[in-house]
């Protein structure tokens, strides 16, 4: 299975997460996400976007260094991020690992998880990376490899999400239906590890924090005995990311 990380230009990009995820990877920089490269061993394979946000000389280096520049127009419909995914799925990608595409503007955050949510991406597996967490877009299923007490979210990123069951959480759903204007989904927390998030219909956003709970659990959890080896079809499976 080809895997991609798509590195976008999100200030604050913590550097040992996304070392951790290069291994093995085919690396594409969304134009200023290259910059995260600068003076690092292991450089992106590819540079996508329109340049705004690189010097010459930055662009000069990164290519001394192996990179492929493939250029945009500055006006363009398409973000960076975008053609960024489109490129990585055309090159045979089947999971993406997203660093970069979280924190500075608002309005570029939502954007970003929009379009990592859309149907021209679904059959890619997307996790976006952050300080601290892991979003998770899920289509049909996702099997969170996480330490007990990890603080899960469940976001509808459409209107209705319908047929959602859990497993190996506090707050456990069984073929519920969750609502894009709801907050039921949360703040719940991973009692046994893994844990497993289905749904039958729509996309749910997947929001695993790696904190064992500190910022909201102050009594010692529930004992809760290890749930049956249940099948399923693998797919949005997500090991626990580098933390």
């Amino acid at each position: 299975m080809t895997r991609a990380v798509i590195v976008a230009n999100a200030p604050g990009i913590d550097w040992p997460t996304l070392a951790a995820l290069l291994p093995g990877a085919l690396v594409v920089a969304a134009d200023g996400g290259a910059r995260a490269f600068i003076g690092r061993e292991r450089g992106p394979d590819v540079i996508i976007g329109d340049g705004d946000s690189l010097a010459p000389a930055e662009l000069a280096q990164l290519a001394a260094n192996g990179a492929r520049i493939v250029p945009h127009p500055r006006d363009k419909d398409e973000t960076d991020l975008e053609l960024a995914l489109a490129w990585a799925l055309a090159h045979g990608a089947e999971e993406c690992d997203i660093v970069g595409a979280l924190g500075g503007r608002w309005d570029h955050s939502l954007a970003n998880v929009l379009v990592c949510a859309g149907k021209r991406f679904a059959a890619c597996r997307m996790r976006l990376h952050a300080p601290g967490e892991t979003l998770y877009i899920v289509h049909t299923s996702v099997v969170l490899d996480e330490s007990r007490g990890a603080t899960v979210s469940l976001i509808p990123l459409t209107a209705v999400v319908t047929g959602v069951t859990t497993r190996g959480l506090r707050y456990e759903l069984s073929a519920a239906t969750l609502r894009h204007d709801q907050g039921r989904g949360l703040s719940n927390v991973l009692l046994v590890p893994p844990a497993m998030v289905t749904l039958e219909s729509g996309v749910l956003l997947v929001c695993l924090h790696h904190d064992d709970g500190a910022h909201q659990w102050r009594n010692p959890l529930p004992h809760v005995a290890a749930l049956p080896e249940q099948p399923h079809d693998g797919r949005d499976r997500a090991a626990g990311s580098p933390h």
